[in-house]
């Protein structure tokens, strides 16, 4: 079975574009989750232009404006949106999902209503964001997933009652999850077994660009198994450089690819460059990384 082809990237020109939005966005105040979706969304798919960021921002308001006006507690919210969201809609996540690229592009989520756990996850955010529920995404390793109620840590985020934070898994249609639900989530991603298995830094809510990051690093494992996809690891990593804070060796991964790509010269470069840097604290790995070096420029004769 031939499975559809990934979109086209943009031009150039409409890439650069997206790429200096995405930066200013991330390095605001405030930076804007479903914008910084999107923006990954168009510079995935070039058939995605303004008219289209801003119809999937009007949907989303569309949604928020079916829900009912402040349902009350957390598990309310949590029911009215898995109502609305996972029943009447049916946004929800199969296996399948994890293998093809829309699966991580807000606005082809928003159309097909399928998706990777942490993009169903957005939707569900932004949804509740719009209608004024108390709303948090939670980085559960391997599985994101949604909670409703006070965050932890805030004033009043650990005053009585069951109802004051409640969870709930996007991917499975917006299911609320009980603390074993959350203890089996995290024991099928991480091998452990029972409560030592989850611990209260996961339930942490997980800032915008933490969301961003690791919606980036799906793309990126994406294209890691597919060497014909190269070029969407790299703007991956190009966008994932943009951010305020990244890891450094996304530098070194970035060079690799290029040279990968067969752009010798320019991954050479880079790899010198990254090698620099790290010759602060690791001179031998750092002449490992100008051997790399050395061996992509001699590609070129």
């Amino acid at each position: 079975m031939r499975h559809p082809r990934p979109p086209q990237p943009p031009s150039p020109e409409r890439s650069a574009e997206l790429r200096r939005r995405f930066a200013e966005e991330a390095r605001s105040e405030r930076p804007d989750l479903s914008a910084l979706c999107l923006l990954v969304g168009a510079e995935g798919d070039g058939s995605l232009d303004e008219a289209g960021l801003g119809a999937a921002q009007v949907e989303l308001d569309r949604l928020a404006g079916e829900l009912p006006f402040r349902p009350g507690t957390p598990r309310a919210w949590a029911e009215a949106l898995r109502d609305l969201l996972g029943e009447r809609y049916g946004f929800h996540g199969v296996g399948a999902d994890y293998r093809r690229l829309e699966s991580s592009l807000l606005h082809a989520v928003l159309r097909c209503r399928r998706g990777l756990p942490i993009l169903l996850s957005v939707v569900w955010m932004e949804v509740a964001r719009r209608a004024g529920a108390p709303v948090y995404g939670v980085a559960l390793p391997g599985h994101f997933v949604v909670g409703f109620g006070a965050e932890p840590g805030l004033a009043g985020g650990s005053a009585g009652g069951v109802e004051e934070r409640v969870l709930v898994d996007p991917f499975d249609g917006g299911r609320l999850l009980s603390g074993d639900d959350a203890e089996a989530l995290v024991a099928g991603a991480t091998g452990t077994t029972g409560a030592a298995g989850l611990t209260s830094s996961m339930l942490e809510p997980a800032a915008p660009l933490d969301v961003v990051t690791r919606v980036l690093n799906n793309v990126r494992a994406w294209a890691a198994g597919r060497p014909e996809q190269s070029a969407v690891g790299l703007w991956a990593i190009e966008l994932a450089l943009l951010l305020p804070s990244h890891a450094a060796r996304l530098r070194y991964e970035r060079a690799r690819l290029l040279v990968e790509r067969g752009e010798f010269l320019a991954g050479a470069g880079e790899l010198e460059a990254y090698a620099e840097v790290v010759g602060v604290v690791d001179e031998a790995g750092a002449e490992r990384v100008r051997g790399e070096a050395r061996v992509a420029r001699a590609m070129l004769n």
